[in-house]
């Protein structure tokens, strides 16, 4: 009886051990399956799925721009006068001796951007840059410096260009071509602020234009900024000379000038359009200078209210004709004096100072479209812009 029931256990035990071998057999240091491993194939591939997704047009914009962005370091001789501080003043009050003045020289180091626009090393930066600089030093993204001279420097347009000599072609950046820029559109500043990354690559900000054709009241060392374009990139001190890019890393302007009441970025910047820095470099690079020696025998002033009312015209705006010079081009182009000049080739003249920075734009032997008041009706007259006699 005793076997009978030793036999029956282990039939029994060996019917369970069976039963567990139809079950899947699991991980004893695991208790959920292990995930899937990705290959070291497929994890390059992610990430230069993620690398692409992180380009944009500005990316793609800033890497063909970069190497052809230059920081500019200039010294200039400046002249300054100081009065004597061991000269009694109460000599000059009782023997009318005047005040006794010395000037000394001394040399001033700037700095500033600029950027390459030909392989043969012509290089564009401002004239407050270095128009009036004794050496200059350009510095290149890849650290490389070298000396450069100065071509020729046009101070009303506040545009100079350089030139160094590479030993083999350097990256340049074109000019957009025909076509004002696009308020609204994405554009890219860059340059080397307050001189923090020279020999280094270019800092980089990115805004929108914010408006085309803008002036600014500064006639500063003959300087007249007419047509600018105004951006919010930032802009600060040292941006001055690079360039102003749109989205394609086409030069749309030259970085120029900022308003700021802290001398620091304030998100209004303005930067001298493509269109006339491709004119004037082309006549820097030919002769060295602008021809500013333009002559028209006009003379005007602002037309005042009371002018106005004389005329009866419905705005104070314009420039009115007080003289004009025998034999000169006004007089040929039938310009007569009272006449009120209100556009010159389409841009609207409200002041007499709109008419001379719109003359600026031209050169002598150019033939302008001049449109005057007069008589109540306007009429189109071809102004052929002279030299200054002499």
């Amino acid at each position: 009886m005793r076997f009978m029931m030793i036999r029956a256990t282990i039939f029994l035990m060996l019917i369970v051990s069976l039963a567990g071998c139809n079950r899947d057999a699991q991980s004893q240091q695991y208790e959920h399956p292990p995930q899937r491993v990705d290959t070291p194939a497929e994890s390059d591939e992610l990430s230069q799925i993620i690398h692409q997704s992180r380009q944009t047009a500005i990316t793609r914009a800033v890497e063909v721009v970069t190497p052809a962005v230059v920081s500019i370091n200039v010294i200039e001789v400046q002249r300054v006068a100081y009065r004597d501080p061991f000269f009694d003043p109460w000599f000059e009050q009782f023997f009318g001796f005047g005040r006794r003045r010395n000037v000394i020289e001394r040399e001033v180091q700037g700095l500033g951007s600029g950027f390459v626009i030909s392989p043969d090393g012509y290089i564009v930066t401002n004239d407050h840059v270095a128009g009036h600089a004794t050496k200059i030093t350009v510095s290149f993204p890849d650290g490389k410096t070298m000396d450069a001279e100065l071509v020729g420097t046009d101070p009303a347009s506040d545009i100079a260009l350089l030139k160094v000599d590479p030993e083999e072609p350097l990256p340049y950046l074109t000019f957009v071509e025909g076509g004002e820029p696009i308020v609204g559109e994405w554009v890219i500043a860059l340059g080397n602020p307050f001189g923090l990354f020279e020999a280094a690559e270019p800092t980089v900000t990115v805004g929108v234009v914010s408006a085309t054709g803008r002036k600014l009241q500064s006639y500063r060392e003959g300087r007249i900024y007419n047509d600018m374009i105004q951006t919010d990139a930032a802009i600060n001190q040292g941006n001055s000379g690079g360039p102003l890019v749109n989205a394609m890393g086409e030069v749309i302007g030259v970085n120029t000038a900022i308003y700021s009441e802290s001398g620091g970025s304030i998100g209004i910047g303005f930067a001298v359009p493509a269109h006339k820095v491709i004119r004037i470099v082309e006549e820097l690079r030919r002769n060295g200078s602008v021809d500013r020696s333009y002559y028209t025998g006009l003379s005007v002033m602002n037309v005042s209210p009371r002018i106005a009312s004389a005329l009866r015209l419905e705005q104070a705006q314009g420039a009115f004709v007080r003289d004009i010079d025998q034999g000169s081009p006004a007089e040929r182009a039938g310009i007569l004096p009272y006449d009120v000049i209100v556009a010159i080739e389409g841009t609207p003249i409200k002041t007499s100072n709109d008419y001379v920075a719109r003359i600026y734009d031209f050169r002598p032997g150019d033939a302008v479209t001049v449109e005057v008041i007069r008589d109540g009706r306007r009429r189109n007259l071809k102004l052929e812009i002279g030299r200054y006699p002499g």
